[in-house]
């Protein structure tokens, strides 16, 4: 398994997951200046074959379109929740437990809302997992804005995330911490009081 992790905008992050095997490739989260996930895939004469969109705000699935014209027969997947808000069609719907696969690579989606009512994480070879916005290095996303819900960010941090193996590499939709990615067991001790500090508030 491959991952390259590549900034865009202000302090987003999109993902590229591939394999050496058959060089078959997915972006996850083209948001905004998709032109540099195109010049990696070009450049490492990679095959695209799947675009993965961890929820549907702009900063995540901005560049969908440009992507799709350059790769047509690529195919979207996200959660049934996020369908009506992403303005392309959905070839894929992903919910809890779902797996896929890219040549060896094993994906696994959970449905983690909070942030907004489809958001997904994905787990990679049980190595690592791309959290999108429901958890940063250091915090977890907003639920101020429409569809964010902050009682079921305290459902999914505590239910979900908190069960998930001290050895996941986190990689995270936002460059917001002192460090672009990390191993959930050292931040598990914040995410602990962060959960806490939720459920004093709810």
């Amino acid at each position: 398994m491959e991952l390259k992790q590549i900034r865009i905008g202000s302090d987003n992050f999109s993902y590229i997951i591939y394999s050496k095997k058959n060089n078959l490739a997915a972006i996850v989260d083209p948001g905004f200046e998709p032109e540099k996930t195109i010049k990696f895939i070009i450049n490492n004469n990679l095959t695209l074959i799947y675009i993965i969109i961890t929820h549907h705000h702009s900063d995540h699935s901005y560049g969908l379109n440009s992507v799709k014209k350059y790769y047509p027969k690529v195919k979207v997947i996200a959660s049934k929740e996020d369908e009506e808000k992403i303005d392309v069609d959905i070839d894929i719907f992903v919910n809890d437990g779902d797996k896929l696969k890219i040549d060896e690579i094993n994906l696994e989606f959970i449905l983690t809302p909070g942030h907004t009512p489809g958001g997904i994480c994905i787990i990679v070879d049980d190595k690592v997992i791309l959290t999108g916005d429901t958890l940063f290095i250091g915090d977890c996303g907003r639920t101020d804005l429409p569809g964010g819900d902050l009682h079921i960010m305290y459902y999914t941090l505590k239910n979900k995330i908190m069960t998930l193996s001290d050895s996941l590499i986190v990689y995270p939709g936002h460059d917001y911490g002192d460090k672009p990615y990390d191993i959930l067991g050292n931040l598990k001790p914040n995410l602990m009081i962060l959960i806490d500090d939720i459920r004093k508030s709810l």
